[in-house]
């Protein structure tokens, strides 16, 4: 046999030995963070007056704590309202548990198990909303601040981000203390009031339980959901968020005499300050499919296709196809790496005047395993010798750690989905940033996640026109908050 033949042969070889590892690896694939439900112990849901949890979350959306850029916009009044209507409209809530107010509005809950020695759960939801686009009044089906019921939803701004939270979780709460519930584990509600511009109370409330030698067996807080529709199933998927991105913004100066624009210099600030932002943003991020993100489509895998399966199974050989794949979407995408987004420029006051300094801000969201400082050199490098400074507008906050997916409280909050939504559940990594990244450091186990079904499409609202939340997702939160209570602060 020549020697074509015999490497024809080995060529052959090849093939086959690595068909055969492909086929071993997908048929004996285990996704990652599979929960067993029926190993998990849950308790039983009691009965939900949804009517009721309704009506007093569209009282919430009534008062406007509205979060402002500028503090001097807000009404602090409006906070002050909120904590008298939660004192009176929960008396049981309030009976069982001690209450803080610190860092002028943040609120500190603590209801005291029987057992000292366990460590405690943290559960949280912020108070504050973000403002409604000045113009796009019009466009809401209610006012948005009007906190109507009708057509089976509740609607406003907050109704989901985040008063959903806040007011289902007190529902639960005021429930269980009514129904003589007594906690062996200690339960403690953090509820800032500045999520959505500062998260100057959650730093505070952080700081508060770290001197108190405070380390929690998890924190619940906002950030995930049950998407119906994922993209890759087309189904109904529980999403827990295991980790978050950090968040960093950086102004970029280009230095420059100025004058009158009649007679303009070889290289003007302006002209500088774009180059420097082209040459940041056309050196992105490499995208790696691992991380939680990764985990998400690797704990999918068995309910998607064959070919999805047997990628995922195989990420040694597929792993550049995946990454390609879970791109095509900006979100997507955005789950696989840090992201660069060039979002403000400033200039001259004037059209024909040139400025003395042009700026341009770049926000950043710092995927797990890069760091701030990873960020800056990147960027340093990138726009090389031209005349430009970099500096951050504040202190970046660094992406979190992953957190487990074979702990005792991932089981539970999974096993706990998974039994709500009879939806597969999955770690996902939340691409936005949430009060609980403050709350690292005083918790063994950090997760994201509102016990809500949502369409992909109808995320949009969140932030956005026309808010609302169904009464079904009402019904689900009040149940699943009750479950989770009963089931983590009893053992």
């Amino acid at each position: 046999m020549g020697i074509a033949g015999k490497a024809g042969l080995t060529a052959v070889g090849l093939v086959l030995a690595v068909a055969g590892v492909v086929a071993v690896r997908t048929a004996t694939f285990k996704p990652p963070a599979t929960v067993d439900v029926a190993s998990v112990r849950l308790v039983a849901a009691r009965p939900v007056d949804t009517a009721k949890a309704a009506a007093d979350l569209a009282q919430a959306v009534r008062f406007q704590t509205v979060s402002h850029q500028d503090k001097a916009d807000d009404q602090p009044a409006e906070w002050d309202k909120l904590h008298a209507w939660l004192q009176t409209t929960y008396p049981a809530a309030h009976a069982a548990m001690t209450r803080e107010v610190i860092a002028e509005h943040t609120l500190v809950y603590t209801w005291t198990g029987s057992n000292p020695a366990l460590p405690p759960i943290v559960l949280m939801a912020h108070q504050d909303v973000v403002p409604v686009t000045p113009g796009s009044e019009g466009s809401w089906t209610h006012p948005p601040f009007d906190g109507v019921v009708e057509g089976g939803a509740v609607w406003g701004r907050g109704s989901i981000d985040d008063k959903g939270s806040l007011v289902t979780l007190f529902e639960a709460l005021d429930g269980l203390a009514a129904g003589g519930f007594k906690p062996v584990r200690t339960v403690i509600v953090v509820s800032g009031h500045d999520e959505e511009v500062r998260g100057v109370g959650a730093r505070a409330a952080a700081a508060l339980l770290k001197s108190r030698g405070i380390k929690a067996q998890f924190v619940l807080d906002e950030g995930m959901a049950v998407v119906e529709d994922h993209p890759v199933t087309g189904k109904p998927t529980a999403i827990i968020g295991t980790a978050e991105k950090g968040y960093a913004t950086m102004k970029i100066v280009a230095p420059a005499v100025g004058g009158h624009s009649s007679a303009p210099p070889p290289e003007t600030g302006v002209a500088t300050l774009a180059r420097a932002v082209l040459a940041i943003a056309d050196k992105p991020f490499p995208m790696k499919f691992n991380g939680p993100g990764a985990d998400m489509l690797k704990s999918l895998a068995p309910h998607a296709s064959p070919v999805v399966k047997m990628a995922a199974a195989n990420t040694w050989l597929f792993a550049p196809l995946l990454i390609q794949v879970t791109a095509k979407t900006p979100a997507g995408a955005a789950m696989l790496h840090t992201t660069i987004a060039p979002t403000m420029l400033k200039g001259s006051p004037k059209e024909n005047v040139l400025p003395q300094d042009a700026t341009a801000w770049i926000n950043y969201r710092i995927a797990p395993g890069d760091s701030s400082a990873k960020v800056m050199a990147q960027a340093k490098d990138a726009v090389g010798k031209l005349p430009v400074q970099l500096s951050w507008t504040k202190t970046p906050d660094e992406p979190s750690k992953v957190s487990s997916t074979t702990s005792d409280a991932w089981k539970t909050l999974a096993g706990l989905a998974a039994d709500e939504s009879k939806a597969p559940v999955t770690p996902g990594l939340v691409t936005a940033g949430t009060d609980s990244r403050y709350l690292a450091p005083v918790a063994a186990d950090v997760y994201r996640f509102q016990p809500l079904v949502l369409k992909v499409d109808e995320t949009k609202m969140i932030h956005g026109t026309d808010e609302h939340i169904t009464l079904a997702n009402v019904e689900r939160m009040v149940r699943f908050y009750q479950r989770l209570v009963e089931t983590a602060a009893s053992r």
